[in-house]
């Protein structure tokens, strides 16, 4: 066989295959974009375009680990009542209502399944389902910091628990809402 003609077909086989591989990666980046709306653009602006993916991927992979698993009815009515509380003390006492809001969303966080290491951990490991509410949960947080320096307003508090709330509902209805798909 003529070498030229060797040549040709060895570049054609390896720019099909980066045109096959790009193409891969850009389906691979729209679905993680689409999973994880805001937080990819997040996870973007902090790694950049070459890091992203990896990180939301790897983040993917160690929740898969978990064992995330559904609220017994007991458990998810005594979660319920703690938050009916916190609620009720939030007019009387709203930087203790902030701090026992994000204790509550912790322990529920651990009584689904999720590790409780530290801040950042947990919200990457909440991201993965639950991309929806994890600036909320983050926006929170930040909150409770301020407060700790002296620094929140009851307004901020008054967000805080909303943000709170967001995430505290995602983690108690999510199992039921995920059987009530899986039926219909």
């Amino acid at each position: 066989m003529d070498p030229k003609l060797v040549a040709v077909i060895i570049i054609g086989i390896v720019a099909a295959l980066v045109i096959v591989w790009t193409i891969m990666r850009k389906q691979r980046s729209t679905k993680l974009r689409r999973h994880f709306g805001p937080e990819y653009e997040r996870t973007l602006r902090e790694a950049g375009p070459q890091r992203a993916d990896t990180i939301l991927l790897e983040r993917e992979r160690r929740v898969e680990k978990f064992e995330i698993r559904e609220l017994r009815a007991e458990e998810r009515e005594r979660f319920v009542s703690e938050w009916r509380t916190i609620q009720s003390r939030f007019v009387d006492d709203p930087r203790g209502a902030v701090s026992q809001a994000d204790a509550v969303v912790e322990r529920l966080m651990q009584a689904r399944g999720y590790p409780v290491a530290d801040f950042e951990q947990r919200a990457a490991d909440i991201s993965v389902g639950h991309p929806g509410v994890v600036d909320n949960y983050r926006a929170a947080h930040q909150i409770a910091l301020r407060h700790k320096q002296g620094q929140a307003t009851t307004e901020d508090f008054r967000n805080a628990i909303i943000y709170y709330r967001s995430l505290f509902d995602e983690l108690l209805l999510a199992g039921s809402f995920a059987r009530q798909r899986e039926v219909a």
